[in-house]
């Protein structure tokens, strides 16, 4: 059974149609009347990271990858609370002085607050961060309009090679090893663009799992489709030298997950404003697609406008 099917079944009708849970289908809880955003997301040892030899690193991966879902909210986080798991190995000295100066160091480039948390012994490390934010509105994941473009923000890719180099799947050379580790570690993500978000987008969710995995998560239940131009996918200088080098082919590169970055909708009526606003506070936007009427429907097109159905389940995680 995958999460959303375990969701479903056994905890939406708990909710009691509380609006704030928003059907337990969105990434935050958004209590409209006090103007609380709340994120809660949770990192295990060999899933989500693949051990604890870079403390310091990891838990600056864990606090972009858990902000990143107010960001694409159109929300400003303000404080974390930070639950975390281990035993003295993971948490000794040498560790803790690398984890407090990663903290300091994310909290000055984000302005966010530690607030709180939690402690536990256990044999795998693993931490929970539970992310605030106050806002009147929020952006939500499932809004898409009749006929919306669909938008990505930044590069997508460079994560899972930096993945798989870590994984000894993948040897570059030591520059670009260090580039896609990096990426794999610290995302780029926009958080210019979340104060602008609002005034745009009509549904928005950020890049966990991958591009078609989430953009069929922005689609959902709602009776559209989608049609994507595979050339406008935007990737980096590095990945698309990478691809080209080594006869490699774009799609199977573009939507493995941990991009964080921001997958939203918006009318067509707003390119020129998303095109200015773009070079204005220098965040690389895309135009990617559209939405289309066609039910189901999961195009997409390559350089040679030959059109593929997409078959793509992308990241799940299954109980």
């Amino acid at each position: 059974m995958d999460e959303f099917k375990l969701i479903k079944n056994y905890f939406q009708k708990l909710t009691k149609n509380n609006p704030s849970a928003l059907k337990l289908n969105d990434d935050v809880f958004f209590d409209k009347k006090n103007r609380i955003v709340l994120s809660i997301d949770s990192y295990n040892e060999k899933f989500h990271y693949l051990n604890f030899k870079k403390p310091g690193l990891v838990i600056k991966k864990i606090i972009r990858s858990s902000i990143s879902d107010l960001i694409c909210k159109g929300v400003k986080p303000k404080c974390i609370l930070l639950s975390a798991c281990g035993n003295k190995n993971h948490f000794n000295k040498r560790n803790l002085n690398l984890i407090s100066k990663s903290i300091a160091e994310e909290q000055k480039k984000y302005k966010i607050m530690l607030s709180g948390g939690d402690t536990t012994k256990s044999k795998l490390s693993s931490f929970t961060i539970v992310t605030l934010g106050i806002s009147k509105k929020i952006v939500k994941r499932n809004n898409v309009k009749k006929n919306d473009d669909i938008y990505v923000t930044g590069n997508l890719g460079d994560s899972y090679i930096g993945l798989n180099i870590l994984k000894k799947k993948i040897n570059i050379n030591k520059k670009l090893n260090n580039y896609f580790i990096n990426k794999y570690f610290l995302p780029d993500i926009p958080i210019k663009l979340y104060k602008h978000l609002i005034k745009f987008a009509n549904s928005s969710i950020d890049i966990s799992d991958g591009l078609f995995a989430d953009l069929y998560k922005l689609v959902n239940n709602q009776k559209f489709g989608f049609s994507l131009y595979l050339n406008k996918i935007p990737i980096s200088k590095n990945l698309s030298d990478y691809l080209k080098k080594n006869n490699k082919k774009k799609l199977n590169y573009i939507s493995k997950g941990d991009d964080y970055q921001i997958l939203f909708s918006a009318s067509k009526k707003n390119r020129i404003y998303i095109q200015k606003l773009a070079k204005r506070i220098n965040q690389k936007i895309t135009l990617i697609g559209s939405f289309t009427n066609i039910y189901k429907q999961r195009k997409l097109i390559d350089h040679k406008d030959l059109k593929k159905s997409l078959n793509y389940e992308g990241y799940l995680h299954k109980f």
